[in-house]
């Protein structure tokens, strides 16, 4: 049985490498993902961020010429959360595709405020990356 997902996008003009660079660095996740952490560190080689929750774990997959930035999120000993990016070629740009499953137990209205989160997260990244010389 499947869930109720969305796929969120943006255009950036920025080259797509820039753009999964700064992805994929989970330093710069509480410049373009608020919403989600406002600060994160590094802990014997495991990433931190704080949330409003409390510290979680991310783990992005391997670097890959593919621009895949999925990360998996540890909220705890028995709930992650993968989080599916991409970042695809888009003319001279990138196009970066978000895509949000609805968690189990998550009501309608807290799937659509993650999504609005995301949305922002997303409008945010865009607007950093296109202000930036990164």
């Amino acid at each position: 049985m499947t869930r109720l997902s969305q796929t969120l996008t943006t255009s950036i003009d920025r080259p797509p490498q820039a753009v999964y660079d700064y992805i994929r660095d989970p330093r710069h996740m509480p410049t373009w993902a608020p919403g989600f952490t406002s600060e994160v560190h590094e802990e014997d080689g495991t990433w931190i961020a704080q949330t409003t929750e409390g510290p979680v774990t991310v783990a992005f997959v391997p670097d890959n010429d593919f621009l895949i930035a999925d990360h998996v999120v540890t909220v705890s000993d028995t709930v992650q959360v993968l989080n599916p990016i991409r970042v695809l070629p888009n003319a001279e740009g990138a196009e970066v595709i978000f895509t949000v499953v609805q968690e189990e137990g998550q009501n309608d209205a807290e799937f659509e405020e993650i999504l609005a989160l995301v949305s922002g997260d997303l409008a945010l990244l865009k607007r950093t990356l296109e202000g930036a010389a990164v």
